[in-house]
Parts: structure tokens; sequence; C-alpha cells
């Protein structure tokens, strides 16, 4: 089974419920489990685990088409074929160009060529690296190279190499809800979408429902630093017959452990009674997509 977290807003405390649920599950739900943290950007879970053990780490490149200028006609064809406006071509001038940062490298520039004058070369993208735990379980991470754009194709690939048929995947979405958001939630079995009692964490996390509502994805929502802000998130749920998966009580102590990466170290018993009762959910939740 895969389980996306996901949140409509940076901030809202994604990555404490992917680690604390990866913990977790680790302890007490007889499957194996693997985290991926697909927020390509800016990857972040692994520094919350002092007992990694880097297993593989894979150069990921993206083909990038050049055109041979002695070989091209300047028909345009290409250009025409190009839905990200990724080609210029100017006849009069024998001009043609590719701007690599807009190219998708989705191979439609080379078929729409009848003349040879387009090839392809291999640009790095970012890394993949998997590492192990003392117990066993797997985290693997996508790292886009600084000045790429194209979180999207490394999330596929990141994806491809890391997600198994067999236990649980929890993937650790980046936040907000552009297209990293949908590729990372697309093969999901379950979203949990993680927000805060704020006017903020209310506003982007109807955004969020909105678009797994077009992709008709389940999810069910959990409200992080609760005792903060209003009832107004509260309210929305319920006259939306939304599904209140878990609470997380807001605690000063615990946002202190967050920043120093301490906060597997830290869990407050009532903490530990949050994840234990939310894992019990995802039993059931699993048991029905299952039957």
């Amino acid at each position: 089974m895969q389980i996306a977290i996901a949140s409509g807003k940076g901030g809202t405390g994604k990555t404490t419920v992917a680690v604390n649920l990866f913990h977790f599950i680790e302890k007490l739900w007889d499957h194996d489990v693997h985290l991926v943290d697909c927020d390509v950007e800016e990857p972040n879970d692994i520094i919350f685990f002092n007992d990694l053990e880097l297993q593989k780490r894979e150069e990921v490149f993206q083909l990038i088409p050049e055109i041979d200028l002695n070989k091209c006609t300047f028909c345009k064809k290409c250009e025409e074929w190009c839905e990200f406006n990724a080609i210029s071509i100017i006849p009069k001038i024998s001009f043609a160009e590719i701007n690599a940062d807009l190219c998708h490298s989705c191979g439609a520039c080379s078929a729409a060529c009848k003349f040879g004058a387009i090839t392809e070369k291999e640009v790095p993208l970012g890394v993949i690296s998997g590492f192990s735990t003392v117990a066993g379980t797997k985290i693997t991470e996508g790292r886009l190279k600084v000045g790429s754009a194209m979180q999207t194709m490394l999330i596929k690939k990141l994806k491809k190499t890391a997600v198994s048929n067999n236990g649980i995947t929890l993937l650790d979405s980046p936040p907000g809800t552009s297209c990293p958001v949908v590729e990372t939630v697309s093969d999901a079995d379950f979203v949990i979408l993680v927000t805060e009692p704020t006017p903020f964490g209310l506003y982007d996390l109807k955004i969020a429902i909105e678009l797994l509502n077009e992709i008709k994805k389940p999810y069910g929502v959990i409200i992080n630093k609760a005792g903060l802000g209003s009832a107004e998130i509260y309210e929305y749920l319920k006259h939306n017959n939304i599904e209140l998966i878990a609470e997380i009580p807001f605690s000063r102590i615990y946002a202190e452990s967050y920043s120093s990466g301490d906060i597997l170290k830290n869990i407050s018993s009532e903490n530990e009674t949050v994840y234990e009762q939310l894992i019990e959910k995802l039993k059931k939740i699993t048991m029905q997509s299952e039957g």
C-alpha cells in the first residue's frame, strides 16, 4: 500500500508526520515499511535518523536534444510538435535552438525530425540515494540538481526506483498543489493531508482537497499544532463530512526538538498515543483497500 503525506502549504508539519509515522509503523505494524522523500528540492527526512547506512547512490540524467545545423532544414516541424515551447526556429537566419530549461525530454522533436538533425545527450538531473536503518527498513530520497526545474521528472524516476509492491510505502510529498505533488500522489492508495488550525492552513487545505477530489484520491486530514488558532477548520471538516484522522497537540518542546533534528528522541506519551491510534486507522484503510 502506498500512503502519501501531503499538505497544501509548507510548515504544517508534513515531514514531522511522515518521519514519525515511519518510526511507529516500524515498531508497531507487522509490515515492511519504506519512506520515500519526494520533496526533491529540499529533502530532509534523513536528518532525523542517526542509524542510517548508505546502500546506493545513483545519478539520474535527463535526455536533452541537440540540433545539428548542418542537417537541419529549418522546417519548424520540431518546433510545432514541442508542447513546452522549448524550441526556437528562425528559417531566414538559419537559427535553431533548444532551451534546455524548458525541455521535458518527451522525445517529440526527435520523432518529428525526418532529416536526422536531432540527437539527444545526457544532462545531470539529480541524485537518488537509498539508505537502510539498523532495523532493516529503507529510506530513499531524491535530490534535484540545483537550478533544475524538472522536479516532476525526478520524482517519477524516484518512485520507479523506490516503490515496492510489498509492505507499506510512505511518500513524503512536496508542499503545495503543483505538478510535483500531483506526480507524488498519483499512485497513492491513500493521502494524509497535514494542516494547521490557522487561516492560511485552512485556505491551502481547501485547495489541496479540491486537487484530491479532482484526481479521485481517498484522503483524511491530520490537524497538527492543535490548540492554536481557531475552530474554523474543524467546522469546515464537519460541514464537508471530511474525516479527521488525528490531532497532534502543539508543543513548544516538540518544536524545539524538531529544530535540532531530535523529534524521534523526544516523543511524548500523548503524541505516541496519537500515532498508535493513527496506525490502527491506517490498518483498517489497508484492509478495506485490499478487500
